[in-house]
């Protein structure tokens, strides 16, 4: 079987998996509902309410290695946010931050945190968020190297600015660009290679 490498573009309000397993009577959109490549699967995962760059493969040995913890490939998120921070809101960010994960507390890596200037240009969210017309809001760029659950949501809410949208638009070099929601792509051969060059920083040490 040849190896497939997919780009997708996954709207709001659907499931990172072909199965829904736990359906309780509500349909739920899943993978399957956009990608008919049979043998595929995702690297790593993206919550329901989030949106955004999802990669899939069947080649198993680097969806291994992309999921692993170890690697600290950068992954670039957009977050709209209640009322706007400052530079000073933005630092414990860029520390590293207390979130709860599996029942503990752990301090996140220090991601690069940037307010953005202008809203991105990003199709509209089907169903959009729900505004309070009294609170403004605002849009951050966030570029993590790891990848815990919710934790773009759980960061922002550490610093009392709680993730209304959440988009993912980037792994390392590979973007959402020219693609609209609910669409995937092949990647590259070039683009390909520049996956499998990643390294954990144990590995980078030995080369």
């Amino acid at each position: 079987m040849s190896k497939r490498y997919l780009l997708f573009y996954k709207p709001y309000d659907v499931l990172t998996q072909f199965t829904d397993e736990k359906h309780t009577g509500a349909m739920r959109r899943t993978l399957k509902d956009y990608i008919s490549v049979p043998g595929v699967y995702p690297v790593g995962r993206l919550d329901r309410d989030s949106e955004g760059l999802l990669l899939l493969t069947n080649d198993g040995a680097l969806q291994h290695r992309l999921s692993d913890p170890r690697f600290h490939h950068p992954k670039t998120y957009w977050a709209q946010v209640e009322r706007i921070p400052t530079e000073a809101d933005l630092e414990p960010l860029r520390q590293g931050v207390v979130i709860k994960h599996q029942r503990t507390q752990q301090r996140t890596r220090p991601a690069i945190a940037t307010l953005l200037t202008h809203e991105p240009d990003l199709p509209p969210r089907d169903p959009p968020i729900r505004y309070r017309k009294t609170v403004p809001t605002a849009w951050l760029e966030l570029i993590l190297t790891e990848g815990r659950n919710r934790q773009v949501r759980k960061m922002t809410a550490a610093i009392g600015f709680p993730t209304l949208r959440l988009v993912r638009w980037a792994m390392g070099s590979l973007t959402l660009e020219n693609l609209q929601p609910g669409e995937w792509r092949e990647l590259t051969p070039a683009e390909v290679k520049s996956l499998k060059r990643w390294r954990s920083p144990h590995q980078a040490r030995l080369h």
